[in-house]
């Protein structure tokens, strides 16, 4: 029986089955902050991803919070700024509606009046033609299929892109160029 021998550094011979552990030393609290700030300059991020990191690194839950008081006071770190930024990119690039929006913000720990200011500053217009833009490319797709597949697969589009049912039922209809005045609200 032959046997296999081979020789590989520890870090590139890990079990699959084996749970990956933090090895690292656990870093002082001022190289913390110094790569918390680093973090917080390059892109806006919100507080509990921050402070999910700081305690990755190793530092200790009150030393944490130190850093993060720290990291306001200087501006670094402003939940305001990260709920515009997260709404606007979210809206621009994704194509997501106010809710969808608002509930990834919850999820983010973001505050609720931080929250309003934050998809309040989406303009109408704006929103109204992404959701058209959306609803006509998907019409496209799903051009073909009987009317009521159709319209539902808009409407599910829609809704799960997080926009009012107040908003997508009407433009839906617009999109599909019905005129029936009971397809304009969502059911009761």
């Amino acid at each position: 029986m032959q046997h296999r021998t081979t020789i590989s550094n520890d870090t590139d011979s890990r079990d699959a089955t084996m749970p990956t552990t933090n090895k690292r030393k656990p870093i002082s609290a001022e190289a913390a902050l110094a790569r918390a700030a680093a973090l917080c300059s390059r892109s806006e991020q919100a507080e509990s991803d921050v402070r999910t990191k700081i305690l990755g690194w190793g530092v200790t839950p009150d030393d944490c919070d130190k850093i993060l008081a720290r990291l306001k006071s200087e501006n670094f770190l402003s939940e305001e700024r990260y709920a515009r930024a997260y709404a606007r990119d979210k809206f621009a690039f994704n194509g997501w509606g106010r809710q969808k929006i608002a509930f990834m913000l919850k999820a983010k720990g973001v505050s609720k009046p931080v929250i309003e200011a934050a998809i309040g500053g989406i303009a109408e217009a704006d929103y109204h033609a992404t959701l058209i833009k959306l609803l006509n490319a998907k019409a496209r797709a799903v051009a073909g299929r009987e009317p009521q597949q159709a319209r539902a697969a808009l409407l599910r589009l829609a809704a799960s892109r997080g926009f009012e049912p107040s908003v997508f039922y009407p433009a839906v209809s617009q999109v599909l160029g019905d005129n029936a005045d009971d397809y304009d609200q969502p059911p009761c």
